[in-house]
């Protein structure tokens, strides 16, 4: 009877042990569950085994962003993609953004930016591709077309992928404006473009790349043609409403298509009192791609402009447009006429070579161009 009695203490006991273990583990956990947030990294390596055992792990730390840091310099400094989704304001902006350290953080070879303003194909497009041809890094090209059409050319075309976001443009108005200074910020946001050159889809070269290039690089000064013109077509465009900041004392006409050099171009696309006064007040008869460059220039920038367009014209067969030259127009003897028109100067300079650049040349010029233009021009092979 005794033994028996003490088989059911031990049973007893042993029970007792089993129940108190459970529920001092069942306790841990629980206790376990709400101090794990107030428990540090540290601290993991003096908690009991068991704790550690329900204890999920430390998740890693978040992987560094795949986008190196050259890499997102390279893409600011010359975006490989020329369409964005930027308003015409916020791309004005983000192209008069100027550096205020004058050394670049890598290697920088200027380029001269050539911005075509067409209305529609390029068709003397093969031409170019001749003289563009052999100097892959110094020059940069731009199209501003309709804004539905694209530039049909190859993978292997200068002008493939060149067309910028555009908007439409009527002859006379303040689209043009627009879009030449559409032109100049879309060319602006690569960092290596010194020289700007705007050109029509009726433009040739009249000289070789490198001629041009080294013309441009070695020039201190921006060519925009300036004049003060007296006549009902100058003056008599000047509107009273443009009263005080531009008054008829500061009326200038000129040639729409120029060349600026990089601070000049950021001065354009910065401007917003006297694009708003041109917009709003310069309208047909008076047509504010001939009035508001030549005016802006010669009013703060006089000191950094030649006051001549590099592109040659001709205006001697009278009329609102300038001759078209074509297949039969196209001859040696008017390329050399163009490419040697005397000497011009400014400042205490004078230089042989007037022009670099020419129009109007129709489609049906192409052929010519092509047989006369690579020789007498010197294009590299």
């Amino acid at each position: 009877m005794k033994q028996g009695k003490e088989l059911n203490f031990q049973v007893e006991t042993i029970m007792l042990c089993c129940l108190l273990c459970g529920s001092g583990m069942i306790v841990g956990m629980i206790i376990g569950f709400y101090m794990k947030p107030y428990v540090g990294p540290a601290d993991y390596e003096y908690l009991p085994t068991t704790y550690l055992a329900l204890t999920p792990a430390i998740p890693p730390p978040c992987p560094a962003s795949s986008s190196s840091s050259p890499a997102l310099l390279k893409e600011w400094i010359a975006p490989s993609q020329l369409m964005h989704s930027m308003t015409d304001e916020e791309l004005m902006w983000r192209a008069s953004m100027v550096p205020r350290v004058a050394d670049y953080p890598h290697k920088r070879v200027p380029k001269v930016a050539f911005m075509f303003l067409t209305r529609g194909p390029i068709p003397l497009g093969p031409f170019w591709e001749k003289f563009f041809k052999g100097h892959d890094g110094l020059f940069s090209i731009y199209v501003h077309g309709p804004p539905l059409y694209d530039v049909e050319a190859s993978d292997c075309s200068v002008f493939c992928r060149r067309r910028i976001p555009s908007q439409a443009v009527h002859w006379g108005r303040s689209s043009m404006l627009d879009a030449e200074r559409r032109l100049l910020a879309n060319a602006l946001l690569d960092f290596s473009n010194q020289r700007f050159v705007l050109v029509s889809e009726s433009c040739i070269p009249l000289f070789n790349f490198s001629t041009i290039y080294d013309y441009l690089m070695g020039s201190n000064h921006s060519f925009v043609g300036v004049l003060d013109d007296p006549s009902k077509a100058g003056r008599g465009r000047y509107s009273q409403r443009m009263w005080p900041d531009v008054r008829l004392s500061d009326w200038r006409k000129g040639s729409q298509w120029f060349e600026v050099d990089r601070k000049l171009a950021v001065e354009i696309v910065s401007d917003r009192k006297y694009y708003a006064l041109f917009r709003d007040h310069c309208t047909p008869p008076c047509y504010v791609d001939e009035h508001y460059l030549p005016t802006l220039v010669s009013k703060h920038y006089g000191s950094v402009n030649a006051n001549r367009s590099l592109t040659f014209v001709d205006w001697s067969r009278g009329g609102s447009h300038p001759a078209t030259f074509g297949r039969k127009d196209t001859t040696v003897r008017l390329l050399r006429r163009m490419r040697s028109t005397g000497r011009c100067g400014y400042s205490l300079n004078s230089r042989s070579v007037c022009f670099l650049f020419a129009r109007k040349f129709s489609p049906t010029a192409l052929a010519p161009l092509m047989r006369i233009g690579p020789l007498l021009m010197a294009f590299d092979p």
